[in-house]
């Protein structure tokens, strides 16, 4: 399943895209949850694809 390690994948990006331009410690959560859901969305979309294919 792509689904979880995308929700993973997306929240530690977030976090990283967040200390890179200096923000708090809100400024990361909000950045790495806005990522994990838009790379859930993503994972579940490719998890949907894929069992479709196969």
């Amino acid at each position: 399943m792509i689904f979880f390690p995308a929700i993973v994948i997306g929240a530690a990006l977030g976090w990283y895209r967040a200390t890179k331009r200096g923000g708090n410690r809100l400024d990361k959560l909000q950045y790495a949850g806005s990522h994990a859901i838009l790379f859930a969305i993503l994972g579940l979309f490719l998890t949907i694809i894929y069992h479709r294919l196969t």
